[in-house]
């Protein structure tokens, strides 16, 4: 059995109007706790910071604007959709309409199609951004392109 240390009964002395404190003020106002808010973190609260706010102080880190110099968009090529067609078909995940695959690169995340290998399957790929390179070969292979605007769900805008 754990043995108490602290007592109420030492912090409570003889249950009187000041339990042992004194008259006038002590361990009443903010002084007793060392200030207001947060005062003394970085002075006399510094055990406590390490002890249980250790991440208190200092930078962590930053969150980098959306869009600046050197922003490049998420992409894929079309070697890589036609590893993607052929894994989604394998699961039986893939959508078909008027005889063509449908796949969506704006609701995975990927905003533009490149040109560099080859489509073997015809599909309606649906993109914001795709270079011409990627939009030739994909109607050579008997698909075609919807491109939709970066932010809008319904428009679309065919190439």
């Amino acid at each position: 059995m754990v043995v108490r240390r602290r007592r109420k009964s030492r912090k409570l002395r003889g249950r009187t109007r000041t339990m042992g404190w004194g008259r006038i003020g002590q361990h009443r106002k903010s002084g007793s706790r060392g200030g207001h808010g947060a005062a003394g973190m970085h002075k006399h609260m510094w055990t406590w910071v390490i002890k249980y706010a250790p991440t208190w102080f200092g930078k962590h880190g930053f969150n980098p604007p959306r869009i600046r110099v050197g922003y490049r968009p998420t992409t894929i090529n079309l070697g890589e959709l036609q590893d993607l067609i052929d894994k989604l078909e394998a699961e039986g995940a893939l959508k078909r309409e008027n005889g063509l695959v449908v796949v969506d690169l704006a609701s995975m995340g990927i905003h533009k199609l490149l040109g560099r290998g080859s489509l073997r399957t015809p599909a309606k790929i649906i993109v914001p951004l795709a270079s011409e390179q990627a939009v030739r070969k994909v109607e050579e292979a008997g698909g075609k392109v919807v491109l939709i605007a970066a932010g809008e769900e319904g428009g679309e805008e065919e190439a």
